[in-house]
């Protein structure tokens, strides 16, 4: 397990975000990743993937930041879906029940067909973003980290 949680955050579509997690979705970082992606739900991009292929390790606080960001995107008039799922997690995912409530694909690319078949996204620009979070650090973004979905810019940054 470690304390960093890398975010890589696309804009595919207006109102879109894929974000691919990578790291141990733990006690330490469950919370950074709720945060983050609510953050992302909240800047008009209701309707998220989570990319959860390079997930190592996940525990009871990382389903509950799933289940978290599920109702966040709902109260947004979005959704939220899962994609890409490590064999460990998918058996946990379904020993939970948890499969039954979050809609889960093979593959991103899936993932993002259903998504948009199932309703259209809000308008704002496309483009990405790649956040690093080290969990235990300052917790102040750098100048620039934080991306508006209706923001036309990209940006990077990284936490200590």
């Amino acid at each position: 397990m470690t304390d960093t949680l890398r975010l890589t955050v696309q804009h595919p579509r207006p109102g879109l975000a894929i974000v691919t997690v990578a790291g141990d979705v733990d006690m330490h970082t469950a919370e950074t990743l709720r945060r983050d992606a609510s953050e992302i739900i909240q800047q008009r991009c209701p309707h998220l993937v989570l990319d959860l292929s390079q997930v190592g390790f996940c525990d009871s606080a990382g389903l509950s930041a799933l289940i978290g960001l599920w109702h966040t995107a709902q109260a947004a008039d979005g959704a939220l879906r899962l994609a890409d799922i490590p064999d460990r997690l998918m058996r946990m995912l379904t020993l939970t029940g948890v499969d039954t409530v979050l809609p889960v694909h093979a593959t991103t690319s899936e993932a993002v067909t259903a998504m948009i078949a199932d309703k259209p996204t809000s308008a704002g620009p496309q483009g990405s973003v790649d956040r690093v979070t080290t969990v235990g650090g300052a917790g102040e973004p750098a100048e620039g980290e934080h991306m508006a979905c209706d923001s036309p810019h990209n940006s990077s940054a990284s936490l200590s």
